[in-house]
């Protein structure tokens, strides 16, 4: 039940949806539908969004209710989905669970409208009307097959323009590429007796219909005066080969922040950045690798602000892919022809090591929080700093430290949200230092999300 309650505490999201009451059919049928077409769910019935309060449901209705969802299901979804649905009870009120597990057989669209109009995916906490292009995309995973290899008719793959990345590959790798390597690399195909670019061919060329097919496939970088979007001191747009453009964005970040001296050792002096570098040169090629090169008219985005840096790339966070789980060595590949040359190329290490990078390099700067979020079809990283006055690593992690011990003593039962409002923190910056302190033993929950509170084990 403990983990039910870390559940029931998050914001509502691609994979979760609360409600108090059962919604007409079509809502529920299409919040079923998105979670299959995404990374699957889980609906709670009988919970109240906002403010959240598990009002719970009539023990007596509970088997009516459970069939009535079914019918749903059964009657409107297409293909067939099948739910998984438990009763359950919290704080003494009766909910209904509803585990919707991401389909093996895409796109599930409502039978009346027919999947193009009747599909649905998942964006943040609602639920959209699929484009074309992701009905398009929806449809390749159905026979995993990747965007980026499938076979571009505009130009035969011998009339390419692609010198630099020959150039680049026979430098890295020590090998031509000739017509038997570039089929081996699935970058060329046969079709109509003819071989064909990839899709991968052409977004690493500098051909010309490389811009009309993808003038999108680019990085904006800006540094923004301030904390908000709006003036910026400097923008930079990266359009050339996909293999230089992380070097580029890396570099341009580091020209907007600054590197300081923290101590000596001996003779030398120990420089510091910021932020933590290596993590957001990691995060920049994720970027780049794992975007998706389907969506028309996105590009990525990288803007430096005084507080944060933000790095947003097209396509939503792959469903196998727990952001949250950093340390698993999780390894999701979108661009299945795309990522092993970047590999091979030496951009990436490493399968699955790229967010336990960041999250081994965020431990060395304490003072560095990290975000995620889904704007609309896009995936977010940020870096922020939990502190805006000029101070030590140390001073900032104590004050911080103390200002909430602090709260928990005037008030044990303080939430999350109470403690944003009193320091100013964003919540990822409170729930960042309480973590922290509930692993160095310090502090301890006990009780319910709702009705529970704080213990100071040892303030030290």
């Amino acid at each position: 039940m403990n983990k039910l309650s870390e559940i029931l505490n998050q914001p509502e999201g691609r994979r979760l949806e609360l409600k108090e009451m059962l919604p007409s059919n079509a809502d529920l049928a299409k919040t079923i539908i998105a979670f299959a077409n995404d990374a699957g769910g889980e609906f709670f019935l009988g919970i109240k969004d906002d403010p959240r309060e598990i009002v719970g449901l009539d023990e007596t209705k509970l088997i009516g209710i459970e069939e009535k969802i079914t019918n749903i299901i059964h009657d409107q979804c297409h293909p067939a989905i099948l739910p998984e649905i438990k009763f359950l009870n919290l704080e003494g009120k009766h909910i209904i669970k509803v585990q919707i597990f991401k389909g093996s057989n895409p796109p599930y669209y409502l039978k009346r409208k027919g999947f193009e109009e009747g599909t649905y995916i998942r964006v943040g906490s609602s639920n959209r009307q699929a484009s074309p292009e992701m009905i398009a995309e929806l449809k390749r995973q159905q026979h995993s097959i990747s965007f980026d290899s499938e076979i571009s008719y505009e130009k035969p793959a011998d009339a390419l323009e692609f010198k630099l990345f020959e150039a680049n590959f026979l430098e890295k790798t020590d090998e031509a590429l000739n017509a038997a390597v570039l089929k081996k690399l699935e970058l060329i195909k046969s079709g109509r007796g003819i071989s064909y670019p990839t899709n991968a061919l052409v977004l690493l060329s500098e051909d010309e219909i490389k811009k009309m097919l993808f003038p999108y496939a680019k990085i904006e970088c800006a540094r923004f005066k301030g904390v908000e979007p709006g003036n910026f001191i400097d923008q930079k747009s990266f359009e050339n080969s996909i293999l230089a453009q992380p070097e580029e964005a890396y570099q341009f970040v580091i020209r907007h922040i600054s590197q300081g001296t923290t101590d000596y050792t001996g003779v030398y002096r120990n420089d510091r950045w910021e932020y933590p570098i290596i993590a957001i040169r990691e995060a920049i090629r994720n970027a780049v690798i794992h975007r998706d090169y389907s969506l028309i008219g996105i590009d990525i985005k990288v803007a430096v602000f005084d507080d944060k840096i933000e790095i947003t790339s097209p396509g939503k966070l792959p469903p196998t892919v727990d952001f949250s789980d950093m340390q698993s060595g999780q390894s999701s590949i979108r661009n299945k022809i795309l990522a092993p040359i970047f590999k091979r190329l030496g951009i990436i290490e490493q399968w699955g090591n790229g967010l336990k990078l960041i999250a081994d390099e965020l431990k060395k700067y304490p003072e560095i929080g990290l975000d995620w979020k889904e704007p609309g079809m896009s995936f977010r990283v940020i870096f922020f700093k939990l502190h805006q006055e000029s101070k030590t690593v140390e001073e900032t992690v104590e004050e911080t430290v103390e200002e909430i011990l602090s709260l928990i003593k005037l008030n044990p039962k303080i939430t999350v949200k109470e403690m944003q409002v009193k320091t100013g923190l964003s919540r990822r910056g409170i729930e960042w230092n309480i973590a922290k302190l509930k692993q160095q033993g310090i502090i301890e929950r006990f009780g319910p999300t709702k009705s529970g509170y704080w213990k100071i084990i040892d303030s030290q």
